[in-house]
């Protein structure tokens, strides 16, 4: 399949999301990271083309991100015109064991305040940018009922590539982190994110925390 057809695709569903849902109960979860931005860009071109405005995002700060990210997540929230929530847990980080155990570390800090604020927003669909390629855990439905965080998660890109995505954005001039320019390849917290010199993309990431993803996913993380 194609880019295009890709893209096609990703757009059919999300103009679904948009008429059974309508774009006001409708929120994209945008971590900052190159893939979700590509999600959120595609979001922002279907209401365009609907007719329909307020783009809302969802962003989860676990106290433990890049700088970078969070500066990124500011500039284009102001030059997109973002209605963005900013999640926070509501675990003390001076007294948290920050990735001590990544399993407990990321129910903490990223699934509470996700299903937290899913709940408080009112969200009915909330629209993710994993893909398939990235982990085989993420491999499975373009869209998923769940119970945490209570909603219809959609994955638009699913079948997305690591080159599709920068293909996207080089494409259409997406912006996207300059800590991409540093070697990293994949963004997360962190004390668990290194960049990549060579292998597999999110190598970069935390081991025993990607070996839980399965885990991870039954809690309610992406």
């Amino acid at each position: 399949m194609t880019l295009a057809h890709k893209v096609a695709r990703a757009k059919d569903l999300l103009e679904e999301t948009a008429l059974e849902f309508g774009p006001e109960n409708v929120v994209v979860a945008w971590t900052g990271g190159k893939d979700s931005t590509v999600t959120l860009h595609l979001w922002s071109g279907v209401l365009a083309e609907m007719g329909f405005s307020g783009l809302r995002a969802l962003n989860i700060d676990t106290g433990c991100k890049f700088p970078e990210v969070m500066e990124f997540r500011d500039m284009l929230t102001a030059e997109w015109g973002l209605h963005l929530t900013v999640a926070r847990p509501a675990a003390d980080l001076r007294d948290y064991p920050v990735a001590r155990d990544k399993v407990a570390c990321c129910a903490a800090l990223k699934v509470e305040p996700l299903s937290r604020s899913v709940r408080e927003m009112g969200a009915e669909a909330l629209l993710t940018g994993i893909r398939r390629d990235e982990h085989p855990e993420r491999g499975r439905a373009h869209s998923e009922r769940r119970e945490r965080p209570d909603c219809l998660m959609v994955h638009p890109i699913l079948d997305f590539t690591e080159m599709d995505v920068w293909a996207y954005i080089m494409e259409r001039g997406v912006p996207y982190c300059s800590l991409y320019t540093q070697g990293y390849r994949s963004l997360g917290c962190v004390p668990c994110t290194l960049p990549v010199a060579e292998g597999e993309e999110r190598s970069g990431r935390n081991a025993e925390k990607e070996a839980h993803m399965g885990t991870l996913r039954a809690l309610g993380y992406f």
